[in-house]
């Protein structure tokens, strides 16, 4: 029988590259389109404030059925960087998942948390939204456009928790955990998490852009008080499912929308 394999500690530099791989398959590439998103509208040669930037769209909406399936495999397929940043924590510790806040030990703190953390960061990011639009600054956000399907309203809460998952767990569990292993001082982190939050909100304009990068400052914070990516879970899927739902049933019915 051969001998069990040592396995080699990682190095700071290991560290620094796993992180950008993850980035580099999941929000890292998100904010490189995003980018390009908002390079595309700034010479459109209109005023950001006066083009629309589309979410939760239909793929076939003249087969609902396709399209369902196409909602459903895009919310499914966006959660395995959260499964690999999971793994690669859980190398080293099997219970990483624990020690980033992600587990059921405290559910209903962490509920409180987080509801309190939406009304915080949902109002103030309602009025800078309208005052980004009014500066042409950014672009009118169309939340929802699934149609009137039996299915809009549950996929739509089920994108919503998909980005809270896929954002909270890798920018914050994650990268906080690789990024503090490989030396980087808390500032350094919670900034770069942060900067990295709004970049790849970048399609949305600038409005969207600063928007991310100060709930991501306050994520941040927050996550090195408690180490617990529960609320920031909790608030992060409340903010996104008042957002897409709240569009889906009012957008006919309030204009300024």
């Amino acid at each position: 029988m051969e001998a069990p394999v040592e396995q080699r500690a990682l190095t700071r530099r290991d560290l620094l590259w796993e992180t950008a791989l993850v980035l580099g398959v999941s929000l890292g590439a998100s904010a490189i389109w995003s980018a390009l998103s908002l390079v595309r509208k700034l010479t459109a040669g209109q005023p950001l404030g006066s083009q629309t930037t589309a979410m939760n769209s239909s793929v076939t909406p003249d087969r609902p059925w396709l399209d369902l399936t196409y909602q459903l495999v895009g919310i499914g397929l966006a959660l395995v960087p959260v499964v690999l940043a999971l793994h690669l924590l859980s190398r080293g510790d099997a219970r990483a998942r624990f020690a980033i806040g992600w587990d059921w030990t405290q559910p209903a703190r962490d509920l409180v948390r987080g509801l309190g953390l939406a009304a915080l960061v949902g109002i103030p990011g309602l009025g800078l939204y309208a005052v980004a639009r009014a500066l042409d600054l950014n672009t009118t956000i169309a939340a929802a456009n699934l149609g009137e399907t039996w299915w809009a309203v549950p996929v739509l809460v089920l994108a919503a928790t998909q980005n809270a998952v896929l954002e909270e767990v890798v920018m914050v569990g994650y990268l906080f955990t690789r990024w503090s292993k490989a030396g980087w001082s808390t500032t350094r982190i919670i900034v770069s998490s942060a900067l990295i939050r709004g970049s790849y909100h970048l399609y949305q304009g600038f409005g969207g852009f600063v928007g991310n990068v100060i709930m991501g400052l306050l994520f941040g914070w927050l996550y090195t008080k408690t180490k617990r990516v529960g609320p920031l879970v909790v608030a992060h899927t409340v903010l996104d499912v008042v957002a897409f739902v709240g569009y889906a049933l009012l957008k006919d019915r309030l204009t300024w929308l």
